[in-house]
């Protein structure tokens, strides 16, 4: 028996007649199974060798040009994925599955987090990083070949934000678990900036979830395992979700809307606009593989492809180098 079909085994004996179970994955392609890794297992690797989650490195989450101690989209990811984790082992789902969500969840993010979404929102009329997530995993990686990734894997990524829900429980896990992460790891790096004080917080908030961060993972983790285990649904006892519900509005209210970074917004947005403005009158200048896929995905897709894969980095380096001048040194003769 190959290692691959022992953890198949495994799953159907030990795991929640609700997990999702690798033996039954499916993909668009189809490959040969690998001899010692399940589908959901193979999905994880891929996302993480992929060019896409290394470049979250360098995305912003809330701040920019942050110092060594802030979240940047790819420490978020990691942080979803352990939270996720944890609350599917406490739930007996499929963890290698849950993983993969997780780590390929925002791997379709913009460049200067969601102020560079709203951007791109406003430039081209709807854009939102979950469907360009799964764009990214389908269409853009490995020279446009995609990962082919299982259909569960997909649906998780796309779903993990918005109207419509995952259709497995590890998906709705990450969905619950993405928000957790954000909220309660945001709310550590502001109080490190200076921007919230513990005190700040809603005085429900406080009393139900606590005010430090780890203890607020904790009491979430915690009655999401204890409300859903064996009952094939995501759920939170009315109490913690409220005062989830009430610490997101906080948050939004007093940081990702805050007056203090409208500036860093505004400047954000500025420097898409432009780069967007210039690709579409100089699109001979993107880098040939774009210009390639111009033919098949058109102009405007083919741009935002680009930009939304930029880091914060790359981008305002490319912004300098096209719109700012060149700054020359002056030489004087030394005479001996």
């Amino acid at each position: 028996m190959k290692v691959r079909e022992r953890i198949e085994d495994q799953e159907s004996a030990f795991l929640s007649p609700y997990a999702s179970k690798s033996k039954l994955a499916s993909r668009k392609i189809y490959e040969e199974p690998c001899p010692f890794r399940t589908e959901f297992q193979r999905d994880r690797d891929r996302i993480i060798h992929s060019k896409a989650f290394r470049r979250l490195k360098h995305k912003t989450q809330v701040y920019f040009s942050p110092g060594d101690h802030y979240r940047m989209r790819m420490t978020h990811s990691l942080e979803v994925s352990q939270i996720s984790r944890t609350i599917a082992r406490g739930l007996m789902l499929n963890e290698d599955l849950t993983e993969a969500i997780a780590l390929g969840h925002d791997v379709g993010h913009t460049p200067f987090g969601h102020a560079g979404e709203y951007a791109l929102q406003k430039i081209i009329g709807e854009y939102r990083h979950n469907v360009q997530s799964l764009r990214v995993v389908e269409h853009l990686e490995k020279n446009g070949k995609g990962l082919n990734l299982t259909e569960a894997v997909k649906d998780g990524i796309l779903n993990h934000t918005g109207a419509h829900f995952p259709a497995t429980l590890e998906g709705n896990v990450v969905r619950r678990g993405d928000r957790i992460a954000y909220l309660c790891h945001d709310y550590d790096d502001s109080i490190r900036a200076g921007m919230l004080k513990s005190s700040d917080l809603p005085g429900n908030v406080a009393l139900v979830l606590g005010t430090k961060p780890s203890e607020m993972i904790t009491v979430m983790v915690s009655d999401i395992i204890e409300c859903s285990f064996d009952r094939g649904i995501i759920c939170m006892s009315v109490q913690v979700e409220n005062a989830m519900e009430e610490f997101r509005d906080f948050m939004f209210a007093k940081i990702y809307h805050s007056k203090e970074l409208a500036p860093d917004r505004e400047k954000a947005c500025y420097v898409i606009q432009k780069l967007y403005d210039y690709f579409v009158l100089n699109s001979d200048k993107l880098p040939a593989e774009y210009i390639e896929r111009k033919e098949i995905w058109g102009l405007e897709t083919t741009i935002v492809d680009y930009i939304a894969g930029l880091t914060d980095v790359y981008a305002i380096e490319l912004f300098e180098k096209l719109f700012i001048p060149a700054k020359w040194k002056i030489y004087t003769k030394k005479f001996f």
